[in-house]
């Protein structure tokens, strides 16, 4: 494995520690809060296989066992549960297609799956004819969170036609605030996460041309703080994982030179434990998968020595994302 890296000064990556650090994730089934974070299980195995692409060792996780953890939480609708006997969400739809694009697993997710036709089907049916957002579930909850997910997993699997693209970009839109953000619905806050799914959603969708640019760059430009961190939105402190959000819809916009590299590098390090890795919200709290996924991801965005490079429209590796997507 590689030895901790970075600039010559200041904290270093402890690469070791935080490969450790995800593959103890599912070995600790004596302890509360493993069953506590059940229902995002799923999720977590996107976010840890994501933290160790960036950290260029995919390799250290089985991928039969991933395949097979993948599949057991789908069910004959063509969706995805978080775990085994959870019911299907978008949310964690998205992760199990992303994660099987990741070990290359489509091919078995036809063979031993219900098959991206199945797949896709379930995301298309949660769009709402009317408005062109998206339900998280058959229950009825809309979010651009689900909208993003939508269109990433529908890309990814080759079926964006299978929804009205169109009527999703419209509902975007009118989900855009006075300052250039996003916020989860219309007339909701400006949120740096709800940027980003919009954002990228608009990059799937090729319609960048809607965003305001200048007005947006500024306004997450302003989500960094003096100590480096970058925060989600006004009077909020900083956290590790809007090293993602805001970087990665910056970097969608050709605006990352807007904010202070090097301030932003050194926070995130210092949100890390070096001796049993992972990556907290803040230095000094505790690490957990989501914060690891999203700091790595954003060294990765930042072009910290070592990182694989992020595709940031997906949060994947942009290897993976060009032969996906054959681009």
């Amino acid at each position: 494995m590689a030895q901790a890296t970075g600039d010559s000064e200041g904290p270093k990556l402890a690469t070791d520690a935080h490969v450790k650090y995800v593959l103890s994730l599912d070995t600790k089934t004596d302890e509360l809060d493993y069953w506590m974070t059940e229902h995002l299980r799923l999720n977590g195995a996107y976010w840890g296989l994501s933290a160790l692409h960036f950290l260029r060792h995919p390799e250290a996780l089985p991928r039969k066992d991933t395949i097979d953890f993948v599949l057991s939480c789908q069910h004959d609708n063509g969706g995805f549960g978080a775990a085994p006997g959870h019911d299907a969400h978008m949310l964690s739809t998205v992760s199990a297609v992303q994660i099987l694009a990741m070990v290359d697993g489509f091919d078995e997710l036809e063979a031993r799956g219900k098959g991206k036709a199945v797949v896709g089907k379930f995301i298309a049916d949660l769009q709402n004819p009317d408005s062109g957002s998206f339900f998280g579930d058959e229950w009825g909850e809309e979010d651009t969170r689900f909208l993003y997910a939508a269109l990433n997993a529908l890309s990814l699997l080759g079926l964006l036609s299978l929804v009205n693209v169109d009527k999703a970009v419209h509902h975007i839109v009118s989900c855009t605030n006075f300052d250039g953000g996003y916020g989860a619905k219309p007339g909701a806050e400006s949120h740096a996460a709800q940027v980003f799914t919009c954002v990228a959603a608009l990059a799937i969708a090729g319609r960048l041309d809607l965003v305001e640019h200048e007005k947006l760059g500024r306004w997450l430009s302003e989500r960094q703080l003096p100590g480096g961190g970058l925060n989600g939105r006004p009077e909020k402190q900083e956290d590790v994982c809007y090293s993602w959000w805001v970087l990665s819809s910056l970097a969608i916009i050709d605006r990352v030179h807007w904010i202070e590299r090097q301030a932003l590098i050194n926070f995130i390090l210092n949100c890390q434990d070096p001796d049993n890795g992972g990556f907290s919200d803040r230095p000094g709290n505790m690490v957990d998968v989501w914060h690891t996924c999203f700091g790595t991801a954003g060294l990765s965005l930042l072009g910290y020595p070592g990182m694989e490079p992020v595709d940031p429209r997906y949060c994947m590796p942009k290897k993976i994302v060009a032969r996906v997507l054959g681009e």
